[in-house]
């Protein structure tokens, strides 16, 4: 098989998996705390959190593995301008992504607790949502851009 087109599916196929994930667990988690139940905001932020582990983190992984490994097969430069905005634009994801994963946990560890004691999720339950929202916003936007890039390879400047 070739190696560029081997190189180029895997890439292509994490790339869905990454952007994917995150779009359907960043629905499920809006969807479920429009409900309001802290049921349905304990059980979906849980599987939010286990899809991040086994299908977000793997993939993100793979994504700069992959991307070097076609950068090397096509023989471009490292430094090609459209290269080094799009190491930008992931970067700024995974800054967005890694603190968001944390209020995942804490968001489905609060919902357990209150279940657990059949009180209302507390305030800080909240403002971790309104973060985790917020949060989520830059990382869209930033590897909408990665996929903007990835497939007009832009002349940026020089």
């Amino acid at each position: 098989m070739d190696p560029y087109f081997t190189a180029k599916w895997l890439h292509i196929l994490s790339s869905t998996v990454l952007f994917g994930t995150g779009m359907g667990t960043a629905f499920q988690m809006v969807w479920a705390w429009r409900t309001g139940r802290v049921e349905t905001i304990h059980s979906v932020s849980s599987g939010v959190v286990v899809a991040d582990w086994v299908f977000t983190t793997p993939a993100g992984l793979f994504q700069p593995a992959s991307g070097l490994w076609l950068i090397w097969l096509q023989g471009y430069s490292l430094l090609e301008p459209w290269l080094i905005v799009t190491y930008g634009a992931y970067i700024l994801a995974f800054i967005c992504w890694a603190p968001v994963v944390h209020l995942q946990i804490r968001i489905r560890n609060m919902a357990a607790t209150a279940l657990a004691n059949n009180t209302p999720l507390p305030d800080d339950a909240h403002r971790a949502f309104r973060l985790w929202f917020i949060l989520g916003w830059p990382a869209f936007i930033a590897l909408t851009g990665v996929f903007w890039l990835m497939v007009s390879k832009p002349d940026l400047w020089g």
